[in-house]
């Protein structure tokens, strides 16, 4: 399994590996060597342009060369003057700015041998009504997934949605107007990152979510993380939503997913190694737990559609740790 996580959060707890925590000047550099600690991580994910200021390309691979670690690709993180909006933003110019950010991404992401540029429309969206013309706003962001696609037909680039946060709405929030703007944009190279905390914010079930992707052949990736169903939390995986995530597995080997595993977790207050390392042991067991009961088992309590008979998967997980405890 190729598992990879947010170089953000290791920035948190900064004493427990840097021996002079007063220091000022810490590098993506520091960050990647600290990831590296995480026994089971293989990938790392960048922001773009964030974590490119300061520093080079070749840093990086060299960085990347000593720990034995890869990119498993690049997010977009549009800043400063995309506050009324990126793709979707009244003003052209700035407009043209986010396309062309964007198209710097999925070059740098190839250059470092990334797998995914993602692409997170965060202030495309509204906060009131009558304050935006939702179909022409749409077309604008159709209209700039079709240049960068086109432009980049050997690239995979995909689209993360996110029901709201900056914004009241979001313009692209959910599973079906991704999959409808993907349709309309036409390119077998867009798909769509599901977020298991976005989903769940958004009240989906991600499982549902992901088999909808999947009937459309458009799972491109996961950010797994964990959270309280109305913000963006960010907790460790399984912790809250056990059952959903088990499901959401089971569907990601159904449709015979072998991407990255991506944790996008905030570890604030936690040891940010020991935390991801937590989140790799937990995705491994469910996997595990899946493979030994059974899919076909699985499968065949999913098609008698008794709620009964799907409460046993819990209890047979349960029992599982059980035995394995005594």
């Amino acid at each position: 399994m190729k598992f990879a996580t947010r170089l953000n959060s290791f920035k948190t707890q900064k004493e427990l590996f840097f021996k002079d925590s007063e220091k000022q000047s810490l590098t993506v550099h520091d960050y990647i060597l600290r990831m590296s600690t995480v026994k089971g991580l293989t990938h790392i994910e960048l922001n773009y342009p964030e974590h490119f200021v300061g520093t080079t390309v070749e840093e990086i691979q060299n960085v990347l060369k000593k720990t034995n670690l890869k990119v498993s690709g690049v997010a977009l993180r549009f800043k400063d003057h995309y506050t009324f909006g990126e793709f979707a933003n009244p003003d052209e110019s700035i407009r043209r700015k986010a396309i062309s950010e964007t198209m710097e991404a999925i070059e740098m992401c190839d250059k470092l041998g990334g797998d995914v540029t993602t692409i997170w429309l965060a202030n495309d969206g509204f906060d009131y009504p009558f304050q935006l013309n939702y179909e022409k706003a749409l077309d604008k962001v159709v209209d700039a997934l079709k240049q960068i696609t086109q432009r980049y037909p050997d690239s995979k680039i995909s689209f993360e949605y996110k029901p709201y946060q900056p914004r009241a709405f979001s313009l692209v929030g959910d599973i079906s107007t991704t999959l409808l703007v993907i349709e309309e944009v036409g390119a077998p190279n867009l798909g769509v990152t599901l977020d298991f905390c976005h989903m769940l914010m958004k009240k989906e079930n991600p499982a549902y979510s992901l088999a909808l992707a999947g009937r459309k052949n458009r799972i491109m990736g996961f950010h797994l993380n964990d959270g309280y169903n109305d913000n963006d939390d960010g907790l460790m995986l399984g912790t809250i939503h056990l059952l959903q995530t088990l499901e959401f597995i089971y569907y990601a080997k159904k449709y015979n997913y072998d991407g990255l595993i991506y944790f996008d977790t905030f570890p604030i207050r936690e040891d940010p190694v020991k935390e991801c390392e937590q989140n790799i042991q937990m995705y491994k067991a469910l996997d595990a737990f899946l493979e030994n009961y059974g899919l076909e088992k699985v499968e065949n309590i999913i098609n008698e559609e008794n709620a009964l008979q799907a409460q046993q998967l819990l209890m047979s997980l349960m029992k599982e740790q059980a035995e394995k405890v005594h």
